[in-house]
């Protein structure tokens, strides 16, 4: 995704995940390149793990969390 990236949709998401795990970008890298937490990242991650693609579409995680 570009640098300046404000609009988080899946496709991206899915991106910077798959490039940090399969090691093209190092996860400090991807941090400070897109402005996202370690805390957001991660939960993309846990996200993608748990559910899938769909796990990461906004109103997923927003209906389905845990208590």
């Amino acid at each position: 995704p570009a640098k300046d990236t404000r609009r988080w949709v899946v496709s991206r998401k899915l991106t910077v995940v798959r490039a940090v795990v399969y090691g093209l970008i190092s996860l400090d890298d991807a941090l400070e390149t897109y402005a996202i937490s370690e805390e957001k990242f991660f939960s993309w991650v846990d996200l993608a793990a748990q559910h899938g693609q769909k796990g990461l579409r906004a109103t997923y995680s927003q209906f389905n969390r845990q208590p």
